[in-house]
């Protein structure tokens, strides 16, 4: 946005795109390798006991050995995502001016193609760093994923990109359902969910039960590939994320759709053709 080589100075540049000039020269500070370490242990409690707050986490890493402020471990979490699953002290948004939409799911039976789809993103460690899996749109009858993105920022031009990559290759859902992060409640988003009238399912803040299809996926990513590789790089990731999701739907079987793969069970719940006689 600000060109160094234009004839107008760097501070009339940003004058006239009224941003701070300090913002220009700010060089954005690595996590130390410290954090890093302490923020993939946080990752591994946080999928073991989804239910424990920053409080716990300081107790149970320090039963460990692992010496964290709650403040410190909080300050985490919020730079990877999470928060734990338990009630809040009243319904709060993600972002102060978002809307936040309905639930829609409470006893609605899904079991067939194309009546709900999850959203959600999650934090991938690295060797050095971290990325976000974000918007992985899973086919809620089958398991299936639809469309990801592994990105290094969290975004809603990331989530209005991987929505419509669901909505081009698999046809429009009856609802699309998320939790309250800014990403999803931004208007970029969902002026793309309900422009395809498509309706629009937001979890009510830490209920668990609501998105647990996607939360049952970042633990097999996770365990059954992030934590084996260690990636190096943004690109390993991305294509490490890729061999592992295709995997995912066409090779691993799941107890709760009779041992099929997502696959499998996604074309079985499609609308059979009829031929004609």
């Amino acid at each position: 946005m600000i060109d160094r080589d234009h004839p107008l100075s760097v501070t009339r540049q940003t004058s006239l795109l009224n941003i701070s000039r300090g913002t220009v020269y700010y060089l954005s500070q690595p996590v130390s390798p410290a954090d890093l370490a302490l923020m993939r242990r946080l990752d591994q409690v946080h999928l073991a006991h989804p239910f424990v707050g920053a409080r716990m986490l300081r107790d149970q890493l320090a039963r460990q050995g692992i010496h964290a402020g709650r403040r410190h471990i909080r300050t985490l979490m919020l730079r990877m995502g999470i928060e734990a699953l338990a009630p809040q002290p009243g319904t709060s948004q993600a972002a102060p001016r978002h809307k936040v939409y309905p639930y829609l799911l409470r006893k609605l039976a899904i079991s067939r193609a194309n009546r709900v789809r999850a959203l959600d993103t999650t934090y991938i460690p690295m060797a050095r760093g971290f990325v976000y899996l974000s918007a992985v749109v899973v086919h809620v009858a089958s398991r299936k994923v639809l469309a990801y993105k592994v990105v290094i920022t969290l975004e809603a031009c990331h989530t209005t990109e991987v929505i419509e990559q669901a909505f081009a290759r698999y046809g429009i859902p009856e609802i699309a359902n998320t939790d309250q992060g800014s990403q999803f409640t931004a208007e970029a988003f969902t002026s793309v969910v309900l422009g395809n009238r498509c309706k629009l399912s937001m979890d009510g803040r830490g209920a668990w039960r609501d998105n647990v299809f996607v939360e049952r996926l970042w633990r097999s990513v996770k365990y059954e590939r992030v934590y084996l590789k260690v990636y190096d790089s943004v690109s390993a990731a991305r294509t490490g994320t890729a061999d592992y999701m295709d995997w995912y739907n066409t090779h691993r079987p799941h107890s709760k759709i009779e041992r099929l793969t997502p696959n499998e069970t996604y074309l079985a719940t499609l609308p059979q053709l009829k031929l004609a006689a």
